[in-house]
């Protein structure tokens, strides 16, 4: 692109949003719903309801989650670890896209994991990621069995 084409940050401001960066360790980990860290950079709220769920998981070593189903699109990169998704093992560097709507296999870790996720508004089905109640870890706190179909 020519320097002509090129425009400026100040012109750049006026119609588009600048981009936010952050580090997920700057972020307090909480316990999801499967027992897992979670580190949620970025989730939907009140003031920015269009939001993906973005962050890292961490699975510690004999732990994972039952087959599940969501309605919006996801996207995974192993940063670290192995786990055994469905037939398959993931490893470091491994990324997962799960179009809408979808299930996500068993997932066992026996060394431990750590997962780079992004969820986001499905394009088929609308559905939003949903935070309360998957993220924040009160339900798994409380020892309440995981909804498996949202």
């Amino acid at each position: 692109m020519s320097d002509t084409n090129r425009p400026s940050e100040a012109e750049a401001r006026r119609t588009h949003n600048a981009p936010v960066v952050r580090r997920p360790e700057d972020h307090p980990g909480d316990i999801g719903r499967f027992g897992n860290v979670t580190r949620m950079v970025f989730h939907p709220s009140a003031e920015n309801p269009t939001a993906p769920n973005a962050g890292t998981l961490t699975y510690q070593p004999g732990s994972g989650f039952p087959l599940h189903m969501h309605d919006f699109a996801q996207l995974w990169y192993v940063l670290e670890g192995e786990c055994r998704f469905g037939s398959q093992t993931l490893r470091a560097g491994d990324m997962v896209h799960m179009q809408d709507p979808h299930f996500e296999y068993e997932m066992h870790t026996e060394t431990g994991c750590t997962i780079v996720f992004m969820q986001y508004p499905g394009p088929t089905t609308g559905a939003r990621p949903i935070h309360q109640g998957r993220f924040d870890g009160k339900d798994a706190a409380l020892g309440v069995t995981p909804d498996l179909q949202r």
